[in-house]
């Protein structure tokens, strides 16, 4: 049995890819390269080249392999992007994800686990994690197009057979502890990955946008949870499904909000040098304070994390960095003192 990991070559992807491998599943990958990348994608996973919404590729994939499981990864996530660009974002999550679980259903492939996020609630009061149950309000496309494909998921699994979990992930972050994955995209908008840039000297300076939220330093508050903790809770999610486990929506994160300011303060005190910082306007569609409760992940899916803590995310990804820095010849150290400045936090 096998299982298809769409968005493969991607960040969250290519770690799923290791880790299923690890446990000793056989996996496909499916990809467009859109934002990932052919050497990310694991020599023992078989790749093609695609889109989730080429149906007649879908048949064929379907037709050379004992799919039982579709992990799907593949997808559109810049919060203000989709705010420019509403229709793509539906388009890609939304109407892209309906062609996938249509072609599922008519395969017979019954589990299904899907990548969802925070972005579905909105505001929410930030004096407490927000649960499951919380008013499911998206301000931006992004959010409501994940929304929307919970939906279908939903409608699908009561009028088929056909079951799945949908996690909602909080902020990810970090990379894999062996230094086979991490965050390899050119222009990320994640704020611990652009801060580790800076930190190399990769980028000039990092952006901060607001200072003015009801949060303790006046800077946005997210739950940020690392990487190979997100991927273990799909696994989790898989192993639930196979073992007749109900659908479900569940949160993935730590139960613990850092500051803007704290994640740049942990990444110039965890690699030792300071980087410029700039004060922007609030981007539409930020909120104040997201941090998850992921009491129904621990409890119905077994869910443990292992690398909750701010500083090791840090690490890991302040250690892919310097693997790229190497992969590409680029000298770290002489950019730092070109770019280095006094921090102001």
């Amino acid at each position: 049995m096998t299982v298809l990991v769409t968005g493969g070559a991607g960040y969250i992807g290519s770690h799923m890819v290791w880790r299923l491998l690890d446990a000793g599943e056989d996996v496909v990958v499916l990809d467009r390269l859109s934002t990932g990348f052919r050497w990310a994608v694991p020599p023992a996973a078989r790749f093609y080249l695609g889109d989730i919404a080429d149906e007649a590729l879908l048949q064929m994939i379907f037709a050379e392999n004992d799919i039982e499981a579709i992990i799907h990864f593949a997808g559109s996530a810049v919060v203000p992007t989709s705010i420019e660009d509403p229709l793509a974002y539906y388009e890609n999550n939304t109407g892209k994800t309906r062609i996938l679980m249509s072609a599922a259903v008519r395969a017979g492939i019954r589990h299904f686990v899907f990548s969802s996020t925070a972005a579905v609630y909105g505001q929410q009061p930030a004096d407490r994690p927000v649960s499951e149950t919380a008013p499911l309000r998206p301000e931006s496309p992004y959010g409501q197009s994940k929304l929307m494909s919970e939906l279908m998921l939903r409608d699908a699994a009561a009028a088929y057979d056909f079951r799945y979990v949908a996690l909602r992930y909080f902020n990810v972050a970090g990379a894999d502890p062996l230094g086979r994955a991490g965050q390899s995209t050119d222009g990320a908008t994640h704020l611990i990955k652009v801060a580790c840039e800076a930190a190399l000297g990769r980028r000039r300076q990092v952006d901060i946008y607001g200072t003015d939220y009801a949060t303790h330093d006046g800077t946005g508050v997210r739950d940020y949870i690392h990487v190979s903790d997100l991927v273990e809770a799909h696994l989790t999610a898989l192993r639930h499904l196979r073992s007749g486990g109900r659908s479900l929506v569940a949160n993935c994160g730590y139960g613990q909000g850092y500051s803007v300011l704290d994640v740049l303060n942990m990444v110039m005190r965890v690699y030792g040098r300071a980087f410029r910082i700039h004060i922007a306007p609030r981007r539409p569609g930020d909120m104040a304070s997201v941090v998850a409760d992921a009491t129904l992940a621990r409890r119905e899916l077994g869910w443990t994390p292992t690398y909750n803590s701010l500083e090791t995310i840090v690490r890991s990804a302040l250690d892919w960095e310097l693997h790229l820095a190497e992969r590409a010849g680029f000298d770290a150290a002489g950019l730092n003192k070109i770019y280095a400045a006094p921090s102001i936090l």
